[in-house]
């Protein structure tokens, strides 16, 4: 299930419409210059309706063409149950090109994760960056795309280096490499509203898990509320490769969410 995003109520409120840039959940979307921007989502499946996702994502374009941004993201199960800190993250994105249709941009993000796991069965007493659990990544990659009037269609290839340690890089038998690979695209039906669609291959490049795979296919509306402002909701469907068989297997239940996106 994706970690999605708690809301900012400071972003909320500070929104001013008389400086906004156009957010709606645009695949190439990037901040102007001084502007912020937060999106907000929650999550769930039908296969196991009491497990929610939570998260944030922050971010400020430091100029028009390079932005930095934060995530973090929580998740509960069973009635809080079972609650935990996912992850938290940084990254940078740079615009290498900006022409006025073709985009290209360079990514790099590092995150930690589970940053509170809950062996405990209870949150507060969770361990903090326990070191049997929490994993640390690195991710390097391009994303780019065509942006027209009332459609675009982007891709990325990301890679990401996942280790028990920030720093562990010479111990091969404690990380982990997984290449991914996906399509976005965005139509807009009228002015407010539009419909995005997402698929994503990953797949390990380690030689002992190299058969298996994963299809991540997403589906959804978007509606914004002014150019600054936007609501939409989503539908996910995962399709895994089990490397012991050698086929796919198609998950149980969909993955639903809503989301909630300001810029300012």
């Amino acid at each position: 299930m994706k970690k999605l995003a708690l809301s900012s109520l400071v972003a909320v409120f500070a929104v001013s419409a008389a400086n906004a840039n156009v957010i709606d959940d645009n695949p190439l979307y990037m901040p102007k210059s001084g502007h912020f921007y937060s999106i907000t989502d929650v999550n769930s499946s039908t296969d196991n309706a009491t497990a929610v996702a939570l998260g944030e994502e922050f971010g400020f374009g430091i100029t028009d063409r390079f932005m930095v941004n934060v995530k973090t993201s929580l998740s509960q199960e069973d009635w809080f149950d079972d609650a935990n800190w996912d992850d938290m993250g940084m990254g940078l994105t740079l615009r290498v090109i900006d022409d006025a249709f073709w985009k290209l941009d360079a990514v790099a993000e590092y995150a930690v994760g589970p940053v509170l796991y809950d062996h405990h069965k209870s949150f507060l007493k969770g361990s903090f960056l326990n070191k049997n659990h929490t994993n640390y990544t690195w991710t390097a990659g391009v994303r780019g795309g065509y942006v027209a009037h009332n459609f675009t269609i982007a891709g990325h290839v990301l890679m990401d280096y996942e280790n028990t340690k920030s720093f562990n890089w010479d111990d091969d038998d404690a990380s982990w490499h997984t290449l991914r690979a996906g399509i976005d695209a965005q139509m807009a039906l009228t002015r407010r509203w539009n419909l995005v669609y997402a698929a994503e291959y990953s797949k390990s490049m380690d030689h002992y898990n190299e058969t298996r795979g994963n299809w991540e296919l997403g589906f959804g509306a978007n509606f914004n509320i002014d150019p600054s402002k936007f609501v939409g909701i989503y539908l996910t469907k995962d399709i895994n490769h089990e490397a012991a068989e050698g086929n796919w297997k198609i998950e149980d239940g969909f993955g639903f969410g809503a989301k909630f996106g300001v810029d300012f």
